[in-house]
């Protein structure tokens, strides 16, 4: 919200300069984005009346003015300007005169004829192109009547400081000068003055010819109506033009201007009809017929809801309620009469209404938060005050003001020793008495309760905590003095398993994996991405109701997708290699049960990688690694040949005793031409992360190290080659009994010297007695229970 410093002083005394007031008010509630300061190099600046226009000699699109500047000599200035006529005040920037833009005026000689200076347009001193009127919009600014001579800055209000409030949604009575000014005055401790309404209103009662019927009470709880005749559509005063400029809104003419500066003034949006348009003076507010359609005020073609709602005559839509006016009663440079609309809309059914047609406006805006229904009538009579005092028509006599169901202040209690429990003061009742009355807001102290009648514009006042906010910031949170806390203090920390997740993402980083972050919400599309059957229980998602598309329609049940996201996004870009993990949720519909209830979120880890160096064996070593630093034991790795998305023959399941703890392997061809990643190969890995989690168990132990040697010895077996390595590492460990220390594959080998259908597998193969040197003839003993249980489960030769 633009606050223009002086059409605030209208209403309330500021005491303060701008740069303090904005500080003040950002303590009471009423935070302030940034001070704009208008008129920055104009002081030069002066007034100009054109005397004399004559063709350029030299230049066809060129002219020489004349141009009177309150001296005795006429200052001549050429100008492509198009615009302009003998008589028009424009301002004027003499020789040495730098504008806002940058640019600097110099006397200089064009084709031939000197120029002593410049008319000025908008745009050249300093005005928004946005906000600069239609008609001046590529030509020099024709001033309303002023002397010769006289300083432009004194002419209009240009000189100003506008302050640009930050107002949240529950306060729309803030969202007008003087809502904003009754804040100012609470703050300030002054007195508001709220503009004094007198109308002449001549002519005839135009109400007996005339009439407003709700049909939609609900969607509109009070309509008021105005007529205005003898229109005369013509440029406000400067005056006028400025504020709105300065306030964020492009003038257009008087009638236009007058409805949003008491829009902007009292925060009561308001809408013109040309009467003559409206058939037999009969508005009609009423619900759309489905599919109904209507042409709006910027020429669109809207398609209409049985949901919204509309100003009609009985023939013909007039506007969309509360959003935008229709094209058929738009006001014209013809328009010689009008009707003046100041209306009261349901917040929820405009903003609904505004959403549906994609259609945000300054009125939608204000309408769709909440609007004070006293205010209607309040704002139609300061509108047709403006107009009587621009003299751009004549009001006549009468009100239509349909109010079925009037707002009454609601009333409500308030314990003062509350107030002073909650803010930690020492305020008596009478000190929240006054506080409650700077912001207009009802109270009387009696029988221990302060008795609140809450004004119907304050409409975010509804409870006892709210009054105590209001009492507390404008006594002044900086005012309550800082105490220690009182109660017990419980020292927080982070539970077991909050603990394993840190430790999880501590891993993962030091093994150089990125951690990524992705959306729950994604498309169906991904499952079929990653190659999943079609009865597969990953493809019941849980449906979103109201999604933004249908990319993100659904809640995944896996992470697969979103890993081969970022892998695709890497590899595309040329990076050569990546690594990367996320812990994050997977969703499942909760079979059986009502829509109502939760899906039940599961935790997951995926792991994605790709490059030379990334392959099937790295990622197993990962995992291997991260079960080694939870303290999970007894993990092993069994062949997978039927997961969809991973290659058959390159994928393997982690299991825990019996229990499968996740699946990981080279991404299947399919599934990665899917995701376009070319001849890229990755790696993926699927971790049940509550299994993962709830397996862990960190518990710090001392170990010494070994003070006697050990006796390593290497095993080379040659067994068939369809043998899994795992069957050969059992068998080492079960005879290799309490003096193995470790057992560590370092070769695997196909080829002539084995035979066709073998592989040679070597192990090294490290024992140690905790207590003492071994010796040979014990290692022995058990080297041989190895090799002999070898040899029979698997067949196994020993090679030399």
């Amino acid at each position: 919200m633009l606050v223009p410093m002086k059409w605030l002083q209208e209403y309330v005394t500021v005491n303060v300069d701008t740069k303090e007031l904005a500080d003040k008010m950002t303590m009471s509630g009423s935070k302030v984005e940034e001070i704009k300061n208008w008129g920055d190099k104009l002081d030069k600046l002066v007034i100009g009346r054109i005397e004399t226009i004559k063709p350029h000699p030299n230049a066809d699109k060129l002219v020489v003015t004349s141009i009177d500047i309150g001296t005795e000599e006429r200052l001549q200035i050429v100008t492509g300007a198009t615009n302009i006529k003998v008589g028009d005040t424009v301002p004027v920037a003499l020789d040495g005169t730098e504008l806002p833009n940058g640019l600097t005026i110099v006397e200089e000689d064009l084709r031939g004829e000197m120029s002593q200076g410049m008319m000025c347009s908008h745009d050249e001193l300093g005005v928004p192109k946005n906000l600069i009127p239609e008609s001046m919009k590529d030509g020099i600014w024709i001033l309303d009547e002023a002397a010769p001579g006289t300083k432009f800055i004194d002419t209009l209000t240009l000189v100003e400081d506008v302050i640009e409030f930050e107002i949240t949604s529950n306060r729309p009575d803030c969202l007008s000068v003087l809502g904003m000014a009754r804040e100012t005055a609470a703050t300030l401790g002054t007195t508001i003055k709220m503009p004094e309404i007198q109308l002449k209103e001549t002519g005839n009662q135009w109400t007996d010819n005339a009439s407003v019927k709700i049909d939609d009470p609900e969607g509109c709880p009070r309509y008021v109506a105005r007529r205005v005749e003898n229109i005369i559509i013509k440029q406000s005063p400067q005056w006028m033009q400025q504020r709105l400029i300065h306030a964020g809104v492009r003038p257009i003419n008087n009638v236009v201007d007058v409805t949003n500066y008491v829009m902007l003034e009292t925060g009561q949006p308001l809408h013109a009809f040309d009467a003559s348009f409206v058939k037999d003076q009969t508005i009609i507010v009423r619900k759309a017929a489905e599919g109904e359609q209507t042409k709006t005020l910027d020429g669109a073609l809207r398609n209409l809801k049985n949901t919204m709602t509309l100003i009609t005559d009985p023939e013909k839509v007039l506007g969309i309620a509360g959003v935008m006016g229709g094209e058929n009663s738009e006001i014209t440079p013809e328009t010689t009469a009008i009707i003046l609309e100041s209306a009261n809309f349901d917040a929820d059914r405009i903003r609904k209404t505004s959403q549906q047609l994609g259609l945000r406006t300054e009125a939608s805006s204000r309408f769709e938060k909440g609007q004070d229904p006293e205010l209607s009538l309040f704002a139609a009579n300061r509108a047709c005050q403006l107009l009587e005092e621009l003299q751009a028509g004549d009001v006549c006599p009468g009100i239509i003001d349909v109010y079925p169901n009037p707002v009454t202040p609601s009333q409500e209690s308030l314990r003062p020793y509350r107030v002073n429990d909650l803010l930690g003061t020492n305020l008596t009742s009478e000190e929240m008495v006054n506080i409650l009355h700077k912001l207009e807001i009802g109270a009387v102290f009696k029988d221990d309760f302060i008795h609140i009648t809450v004004p119907t514009f304050r409409l975010d006042l509804e409870q006892e905590a709210d009054f105590i906010e209001e009492i507390g910031r404008i006594y002044g949170f900086d005012n309550i003095k800082a105490t220690l806390m009182k109660g017990d203090i419980m020292v927080g920390g982070l539970s077991h398993r909050q603990k394993m997740e840190e430790e999880v993402k501590k891993t993962m980083s030091v093994m150089g994996c990125y951690e990524a972050a992705t959306y729950s919400f994604v498309s169906p599309s991904g499952a079929d991405k990653i190659c999943l059957s079609e009865n597969s229980f990953k493809r019941d998602f849980v449906k979103l109701l109201n999604p933004l598309g249908d990319e993100t329609s659904v809640m995944r049940t896996t992470m697969l997708p979103n890993m081969m996201e970022v892998l695709s996004r890497n590899i595309n870009r040329s990076v050569p290699a990546g690594s990367f993990y996320e812990m994050g949720q997977v969703f499942y519909g909760q079979l059986g049960e009502e829509q109502s209830v939760l899906p039940l979120e599961v935790t997951e880890l995926v792991m994605g990688m790709f490059g030379e160096k990334n392959d099937f064996f790295t990622m197993k070593g990962m995992i291997i690694h991260l079960c080694n630093r939870l303290g999970i034991e007894g993990f092993n790795f069994q062949r997978e040949v039927n997961h969809p998305t991973f290659h058959p023959g390159r994928c393997a399941n982690v299991f825990v005793a019996d229990q499968l703890l996740g699946t990981f392997g080279e991404v299947h061809p399919l599934a990665a031409e899917n995701y376009d990643m070319g001849s890229e190969r990755a790696v993926l890995a699927e971790i049940n992360g509550d299994k993962l989690l709830g397996l862990a168990k960190i518990e710090p132990l001392y170990k010494s190290l070994p003070r006697y040697p050990a006796i390593v010895r290497d095993l080379s077996v040659a067994v068939e080659a369809n043998t899994p390595v795992r069957e050969i590492e059992e068998i080492i460990q079960q005879q290799g009994g309490d003096l193995m220390e470790t057992c560590q594959l370092f070769d695997v080998y196909q080829g002539a010297q084995v035979g066709e259908g073998k592989k040679s597998v070597a192990y090294t193969v490290t024992f140690r007695h905790t207590e003492r040197t071994l010796k040979d003839k014990e290692v022995n003993k058990q080297y041989d229970a190895i090799v002999a249980e070898l040899k029979n489960s698997l067949n196994a030769v020993l090679r030399a």
